[in-house]
């Protein structure tokens, strides 16, 4: 059986492991130089999963997994979140590509717009709740919807 992580609305959220994730250390630098872009989406977003914030899940900001940067990373559900700001637009395939490169390793990725941060935080943060109770919840979706 597995551990509860969290509740959201009255559902236990199991913890998800991934182990073994491969890491290139030369993107470390890197690291800094994505920081401090201070991208308004992920400021906006950090602000509010930071310091468990978000139903006491611990969010780690700019994590390298493999060749990749992904924008924020919750190790105790295997989930990568990538905030698609303007810099995305054109590059569907390669967001492609590195999306089932990741989910190869077995995490899930949740997608939202740097746009919807913007204009509709706790639109976000809403459909953030009911994506982890749909992947990581013990209860039936049908029952909670």
């Amino acid at each position: 059986m597995k551990e509860i992580l969290t509740h959201i609305k009255g559902v236990s959220i199991q913890r998800n492991f991934v182990t073994n994730l491969p890491y290139n250390h030369y993107l470390k630098c890197l690291l800094k130089e994505k920081r401090k872009a201070r991208i308004l989406g992920e400021v906006l977003f950090w602000k509010k999963v930071r310091a468990k914030k978000f139903h006491n899940i611990d969010f780690d900001r700019q994590r390298i997994i493999g060749n990749y940067i992904v924008d924020f990373y919750v190790k105790t559900l295997g989930l990568v979140i990538e905030i698609d700001g303007s810099s995305h637009d054109e590059k569907e395939v390669y967001d492609g590509i590195r999306q089932e490169y990741l989910e190869s390793l077995g995490l899930l990725v949740f997608r939202i717009t740097d746009f919807d941060i913007r204009n509709n935080i706790a639109f976000v943060m809403k459909d953030l709740e009911y994506f982890i109770i749909l992947h990581y919840g013990t209860t039936p979706s049908s029952k909670i919807l």
